[in-house]
């Protein structure tokens, strides 16, 4: 079964007095002691670096920022004004005008995205002589793609080859061209020659397919997915305290075999098995759409391209994942192990209005409620806004979930916190905030990520024992349950698995 594009909106958001059917009953006193299997079926590079270590020219992927100085002029190229008009070469302090989100093609050929979303190209428009350069489209399309060329000495000093075969070259801080030959070295007397800056940029499941490519790519992640996560890690989750796993997927999984370029098939595969196991070893499963169409919120966990996020600015963005949603309910419905699906994780306000999840999340319960009166439906609080906005909402569809996350890192709040002084966070703030959320008539709450990991300076093993034990005791109380993120990680404090045998976590 397949997804389809013009899957109505309207079909899905069925009456009330539909979508009120008999979910199982919070007092069957089951509680989720969970955990994720994050960098499985949505790839992130810091739980798995080595994903990406064959990856050519690996510093330069989809959303990398890049800054271009002229070694003649002395400054920064610039898209001016943001984007809408010509780039220039006279910037000394580099910012958000001065850097290019690469999209990239293959290992050596992008298309150069500025800051107000457009495409760098050549200014092809009648009487020009198609050697000027602006940043006008917001499509890219054979004038917008361009080469780095990497000097095998210096891979910092760069040429930069356009689609009419010249290079770049700044004649001038107003003057930007393609119309060199680049044939007079890399020294600092060539106007062609640029100084490449790499800001950054995402490693996701975006750049890890579209960098290896199509053909490539799909070996290295099928045997991601076949030795990530094995059915011994079910066997070990069961036997040590918990009963349930959240699978972050996304939302190409319901297009396999053959999903949208870059990304490659066989995650469901994968997820099929992971429902194997899980009916094996007596664990339910938690299906947690982690990337939407569009991005939700711009970062590489959802699989935005370049930091961009979309989803929820287009009704057609909205009608795709309600599709996705449907197709997973469908194919899991009847399988005994699936216990809730998560609609949407960490959609980020503002970006995302309320407006928007709410009408998602409707139509996403409905869409379940359609082939399961039993699942329940998981709904992520929109990250930046209030903890309760989504309980009025919720609190009317039976069967439903409030999804908090709770980290105790990230913003400047923690970063000179004791290791005392976090644990009494845990037991004071984390407690009153979650209680907010908890309420006698309303939707069940989760805190579906949590992890014994802060930005405490040297501490201790005792003092991680204690900081996950108070996790355990607070996040104990939420009424559906909670979910450690994640089991598998190279950084230690994030792998349960670690955690767990070498006596950090008891369960």
């Amino acid at each position: 079964m397949k997804p389809n594009y013009v899957f109505l909106l309207v079909c899905c958001i069925l009456s009330v007095s539909q979508a009120k059917v008999a979910a199982q009953a919070p007092s069957n006193g089951f509680r989720v002691r969970a955990v994720n299997l994050g960098g499985w079926l949505v790839t992130e590079e810091w739980i798995k670096p080595s994903l990406f270590n064959a990856i050519p020219n690996k510093d330069l992927l989809d959303g990398t920022g890049i800054q271009f100085k002229s070694v003649t002029v002395g400054k920064y190229l610039c898209a001016e004004s943001g984007g809408g008009t010509i780039l220039v070469a006279n910037r000394t302090d580099p910012s958000g005008w001065e850097t290019f989100s690469l999209w990239r093609i293959n290992e050596n050929t992008f298309n150069l995205r500025v800051f107000n979303r457009q495409f760098v190209g050549l200014d092809t428009t009648k009487g020009s002589a198609g050697i000027n350069l602006v940043a006008v489209k917001n499509t890219p399309g054979i004038s917008e793609t361009f080469q780095i060329l990497r000097n095998s000495d210096d891979r910092n000093r760069v040429r930069i080859k356009a689609s009419n075969g010249f290079f770049l070259q700044a004649k001038t801080e107003q003057l930007v061209t393609a119309d060199s030959n680049g044939n007079e070295g890399w020294g600092d007397n060539d106007p062609s020659v640029f100084i490449m800056k790499n800001t950054g940029g995402l490693h996701g499941e975006f750049q890890v397919t579209n960098g290896y490519g199509p053909f490539v790519a799909p070996i290295v992640m099928k045997n991601h997915w076949d030795t990530f996560i094995v059915e011994e890690d079910f066997k070990f989750i069961s036997s040590n305290g918990l009963n349930t796993v959240r699978i972050p997927v996304g939302w190409w999984i319901a297009y396999d075999p053959n999903p949208p370029k870059p990304f490659v098939g066989g995650s469901l595969r994968a997820l099929d098995n992971a429902f194997l196991w899980a009916t094996k070893y007596g664990l339910k499963v938690i299906i947690d759409l982690h990337a939407a169409p569009g991005s939700q919120n711009g970062w590489e966990h959802s699989a935005s391209r370049d930091g961009s996020q979309e989803w929820g600015n287009s009704q057609d963005y909205i009608r795709q994942t309600v599709a996705v949603i449907d197709f997973l309910t469908a194919r899991y419905a009847q399988n005994p192990s699936l216990y809730a699906v998560e609609l949407l994780n960490e959609p980020r306000a503002p970006g995302v209005s309320l407006e928007a999840v709410t009408e998602y999340y409707k139509a996403g319960y409905a869409a379940v409620r359609k082939h399961s009166s039993t699942a329940y439906v998981v709904m992520s609080n929109r990250l930046g806004a209030s903890n309760t906005e989504l309980l009025a909402m919720a609190g009317a569809l039976k069967g439903t979930v409030v999804d908090v996350h709770y980290y105790n890192l990230y913003i400047d709040l923690f970063k000179d916190m004791t290791a005392q002084q976090n644990i009494d966070y845990v037991y004071n703030d984390r407690r009153a905030e979650l209680s907010v959320v908890t309420t006698s008539n309303g939707p069940l709450s989760f805190v579906g990520e949590w992890v014994a990991e802060w930005d405490v300076k040297n501490p201790t093993k005792e003092d991680y024992q204690r900081y996950a034990k108070a996790q355990l005791e607070v996040f104990g109380r939420a009424t559906f349950g909670w979910a450690y993120w994640t089991l598998k990680n190279v950084n230690n404090h994030w792998s349960l698995e670690w955690m767990i045998k070498n006596g950090y976590i008891t369960l």
